[in-house]
């Protein structure tokens, strides 16, 4: 008996170890995936910057490609700070939710209660207002504002609303510099004093940097494909430049509730209305668990992605100091990967590429470039997928070119007749040129094809 039961186990623990074997094995075999996605990338001059992946709260793999700054001769570390764009925005948006829960504010009080010094309009202007980007304030001139001390002198100056706070949403930085005036008019200490002491160390980021200067050490220097290195210098104070690691723990501090409760931290993720940015970028908390956070951020050539997941129970950070806009297609593609399935290449983009040549081009030029360049680089481009020529159709869009806009859709819709979001963009195109029954049409086309395309519907309403 003595016998059988040690067989079993042995049987039991051979099982096991292979079982081990097998899950290390596919591990592994992701892992050489994930190099050889960022190194393609990379030598396609499409990433330079960190990604890292933790699951169930342990980091798996951790990866830094490329360069520190424009020169390209000073290696790329994961000890050198990079600025997060407005991901940043998430630290006056928590200290606004802590000075709540000491019972030092209310998110209902109006501006007017600490800044005094402003005009009138501050009495109908909430702190919920500023944390939703809800406020109605004018956006200030930023390649004009020189400085803090500016922006507050310009915000004196405003005697209207651009609407009646509460009822409309603008993504504007003038809300955060109040959340952050807000602070230190509370705390009585300097913003970035603030965030350090009663954020950071909790949550044991050591390494920050707020405004760094061009004489501070390990900053990354973000440049563009012109290997021209921009200035650090931003139009207001309080971005914060973060190390790899450092960023990773500010995650896992909010994710664990560390500063605010899960009640302020739902607070914080609710909406003014469906896909508009809060003070915490996107995200939803299900009863104590942060279920999902999604947060993205661009400043000159820095961009930055955040997206932490409890169902996988995985977080992955980008950050990279050559904005090349396809952080959110390496994350796709590290997803999968991750989840053993096929997976995109990441490539460079058409329009980025080509925009200056866009320009002098109408819409049907546009399409034979177009197919040229499928042809003769198939594997440099990314044309598998219904992005590329939307995003040429919004640029011709943009740059008031209605009719090429509408050339570039009408064959967009062609290439792919099930997507709901093609349509839309047709429909738009054509309501912009006062076309309102062929808008119709379109919008109606999208709505049936994609239910859930909440401005195909409304503008059916609005239409009829």
């Amino acid at each position: 008996m003595y016998m059988i039961r040690k067989i079993v186990r042995n049987l039991l623990l051979v099982a096991t170890l292979l079982a081990t074997k097998s899950s290390y094995g596919q591990t592994s075999r992701n892992l050489k995936q994930l190099d050889s996605l960022l190194e393609k990338a990379h030598n396609l001059g499409v990433f330079n910057g960190n990604l890292l992946v933790s699951e169930k709260g342990k980091i798996i793999y951790k990866k830094t490609i490329g360069w520190a700054d424009a020169s390209e001769k000073i290696r790329l570390t994961e000890d050198q700070r990079l600025h997060i764009g407005s991901i940043a925005k998430e630290f006056n948006a928590v200290g606004i939710m802590m000075l709540k829960e000491q019972g030092k504010l209310s998110i209902e009080d109006k501006v007017s209660k600490y800044l005094p010094e402003l005009p009138l309009w501050a009495n109908r202007v909430s702190i919920r207002n500023l944390l939703q980007y809800t406020s109605g304030i004018p956006q200030s001139n930023w390649n004009e504002i020189k400085g803090d001390a500016d922006n507050m002198k310009y915000l004196k100056t405003v005697t209207r609303l651009v609407f009646e706070p509460g009822t409309e949403y603008d993504y504007n930085n003038n809300d955060v510099f109040l959340q952050r005036r807000i602070i230190e008019k509370i705390t009585g200490v300097p913003y970035a004093s603030f965030v350090t002491e009663k954020l950071f160390k909790p949550c044991g980021i050591k390494n920050a940097i707020f405004d760094p200067k061009e004489t501070d050490t390990l900053i990354a220097k973000a440049y563009n494909d012109k290997k021209i290195q921009d200035d650090l210098h931003w139009e207001i104070d309080g971005w914060p430049a973060f190390n790899l690691l450092d960023f990773y723990r500010w995650s896992e501090c909010i994710n664990s509730f560390q500063l605010i409760t899960p009640a302020s931290t739902q607070e914080l993720v609710i909406p003014f209305s469906t896909d508009d940015q809060t003070g915490l970028g996107h995200g939803t908390v299900e009863g104590n668990i942060f279920t999902n956070h999604r947060h993205d951020g661009t400043a000159k050539n820095y961009q930055a992605l955040l997206i932490s997941n409890a169902t996988t129970s995985r977080t992955i950070i980008l950050m990279t100091n050559n904005k090349q806009g396809n952080l959110d297609a390496i994350s796709k593609s590290v997803i999968l990967i991750l989840e053993g399935k096929t997976y995109m290449q990441v490539r460079r983009s058409f329009i980025d590429d080509f925009a200056k040549q866009l320009k002098n081009m109408n819409g049907e030029q546009t399409l034979t470039l177009y197919r040229k360049i499928k042809i003769e680089q198939p594997n440099q481009y990314s044309f598998d997928g219904e992005k590329t020529l939307n995003q040429v159709g919004y640029f011709f869009l943009n740059n008031n070119k209605v009719v090429d806009a509408i050339t570039i859709f009408t064959y967009n819709t062609k290439l792919f007749p099930n997507s709901g979001n093609m349509f839309d963009s047709l429909g738009e195109a054509y309501y912009v040129q006062g076309n309102k029954s062929k808008a119709l049409e379109n919008y109606t086309i999208a709505f049936k094809l994609d239910p859930s395309l909440e401005s195909a519907k409304k503008m059916i309403q609005e239409l009829r």
